[in-house]
């Protein structure tokens, strides 16, 4: 195998190394899953009712890794102030272990494998794309259902219970509004994304965009030649092919992506008016510095992960760049009068921000349903009690009775210099 050369980032270099050895590793966590995992929670006796949840986050504030780091904190507190505030059913007493995977995904399965020794009988708020897509199989195979992941990226199973709406939906919304509001074409709508799953559920949001017009086949069969040359979840040769930019997973490299655009407009003949951007935050406002630099007139959209509540902002101020986007978001307005906003406030105090939230919309959803349940406590009889009904989380709508995601809420705002303001739609 031939390693491509990246001299700034050598933990790029160890990761690709990594991934050759994921696969035996796992083959000892899938296929030899531990009996006692698909039985019920041992509580020993009536009145001691331990339950442990996990997760794995990245939690090591490196240079490279910084907005993991802060989608984990953030998602971490309000997973715990959503488990303070609400008391369990009866004697049950819930434990809350999260360990630092440092984004790696071997190291995620070992965190999930340490967890699962311990009796671990819910995986909560996990953070991650290529990691998540690894841990999924470990835990199905082992019958740990996996709830409100914070998901780069768009993942279904029959343990996983997602509150987050896919991506791709995101993507299909944003095109959308722009369509609408611009009195555009879709076809001038390009994406500039990290090519991983993360950037493939941009990919289906634009195809399933196309779909609907005539014309547009010639554009479909690129992005399906693309999603094809997918490779267990990522894929570094994937530029110049469509209108998608890629950079590359765990790198800060912008300029091929960039490249791989002005190639789609030359070649096409059509201009990326508006560019959605699937990118953690830096990397996002990295390139839109980048595009402004060599004068591109485009618009952008950007995706709640990558937004990141106000992070691609600061950074784009911190750059000297006022640059008016739309953006998507996939909890309530952090000024909602809806009660679970009003809870969070109250919960969180100043550590109140969209991924905060979303931590604490999970952990108030687990609480719900745990003490919806009866005995005998189950992963399989977690997941029936999920799907039984659908349930109002203090204003906000559930529903787990069709499969994922549990909501289907997405807004669009415009955002510049750190003000949001809803977009109509």
């Amino acid at each position: 195998m031939r390693l491509t050369k990246h001299p700034k980032n050598t933990s790029f270099i160890r990761r690709k190394w990594s991934g050759i050895l994921l696969g035996l590793f796992m083959i000892s966590h899938i296929l030899v899953p531990k009996i006692a995992l698909s039985a019920e929670v041992d509580f020993g006796k009536k009145e001691d009712m331990n339950i442990l949840i996990g997760s794995t986050m990245q939690l090591t504030d490196d240079y490279l890794f910084h907005d993991l780091n802060y989608y984990s904190t953030n998602m971490k507190k309000g997973i715990e102030a959503a488990l303070k505030s609400q008391p369990a059913k009866g004697r049950r007493k819930i434990g809350f272990e999260v360990i630092n995977d440092s984004n790696d995904p071997i190291t995620t399965v070992q965190a999930a494998r340490e967890l699962m020794d311990k009796g671990v009988f819910l995986m909560l708020g996990n953070v991650g794309s290529v990691s998540t897509l690894k841990l999924m199989k470990v835990l199905e195979a082992n019958q740990i259902p996996a709830m409100g992941f914070y998901t780069m990226g768009d993942f279904d199973a029959e343990n996983m219970l997602s509150y987050r709406p896919n991506t791709a939906q995101e993507v299909i919304a944003l095109i959308d509004h722009f369509v609408t509001k611009n009195d555009a074409k879709a076809t001038q709508a390009c994406i500039f994304a990290q090519n991983d799953v993360f950037g493939m559920a941009g990919v289906n949001g634009l195809k399933a965009t196309l779909e609907k017009l005539p014309g547009t086949q010639t554009t479909i069969d690129k992005l399906n030649h693309v999603l094809d040359m997918m490779m267990g979840g990522i894929n570094p040769a994937l530029n110049s092919i469509g209108p998608v930019g890629f950079y590359q997973y765990e790198t800060v490299f912008i300029r091929d992506g960039y490249l791989s655009l002005k190639n789609w407009e030359r070649e096409s003949g059509n201009q990326c008016k508006f560019v959605i951007l699937l990118a953690i935050p830096k990397v996002a406002a990295d390139f839109i510095a980048y595009a402004h630099h060599k004068n591109e007139s485009w618009s952008y959209g950007a995706v709640s992960i990558t937004a990141a509540g106000y992070s691609i902002n600061s950074y784009l101020k911190s750059y000297g760049i006022e640059k008016d986007m739309v953006v998507s978001q996939v909890v309530p307005e952090l000024n909602s009068s809806l009660p679970i906003v009003v809870d969070a406030k109250t919960a969180l105090g100043d550590s109140l921000n969209h991924i905060s939230l979303e931590g604490y919309i999970v952990g108030r959803m687990f609480m719900v349903i745990l003490n919806s349940m009866k005995d005998p406590v189950t992963g399989a009889n977690f997941i029936k009690a999920a799907r039984q009904s659908p349930f109002d989380l203090g204003g906000l709508k559930i529903d787990f009775t069709k499969g994922n995601p549990g909501s289907t809420l997405i807004s669009l705002n415009h955002i510049n210099l750190g003000s949001y303001k809803l977009a109509r739609q």
